[in-house]
């Protein structure tokens, strides 16, 4: 049955044109006279004893004696002990995240500090000569401002 469909899939892959298919074919009443090419090619035999299946059923029985004979988590299992050989304590790291936190701390407020920084407002005033234009008469008491001290800057200062 399998030589019989490589067969069909080797003449369906030919694909010969209409005109030769027709010159070379062959007048016959009878249905099972079929011309078809055999392959002499050998094929090694399927089922469930090949290398695939025999690794799969031996890796199995493997994962599960491992399971089976595995020791039970402790801090005493020999593994533990190795990778706690190579590794660095839990005080250490607790002390690393810290120092982390408080640099990070300070990278983040002098970011703050730098993208929240403005020049001082300049408040400018558009006719200078107004404070010297006041009158003495009918202020109250308390309510002059002493404009002695006021220095007026030019645009060339």
């Amino acid at each position: 049955m399998l030589t019989m469909s490589l067969a069909r899939a080797a003449l369906l892959a030919r694909q010969r044109p209409a005109a030769t298919l027709l010159s070379h074919r062959k007048a016959s009443s009878s249905a099972h006279e079929h011309h078809e090419e055999h392959d002499n090619e050998q094929y090694p035999k399927e089922g469930f004893y090949g290398p695939f299946w025999r690794n799969t059923v031996l890796g199995s029985l493997l994962v599960a004696a491992a399971y089976k004979y595995a020791p039970e988590p402790s801090s005493d299992v020999y593994l533990t002990r190795w990778i706690a050989l190579y590794t660095a304590p839990r005080d250490l790291w607790l002390e690393i995240a810290a120092r982390h936190t408080a640099l990070s701390i300070d990278d983040s407020e002098r970011s703050l500090l730098l993208s929240d920084a403005r020049r001082p407002q300049v408040h400018r005033y558009r006719y200078t000569q107004s404070f010297e234009q006041q009158s003495p008469f009918l202020t109250p008491v308390g309510m002059e401002v002493d404009t002695s001290s006021i220095v007026v800057k030019g645009d060339n200062e």
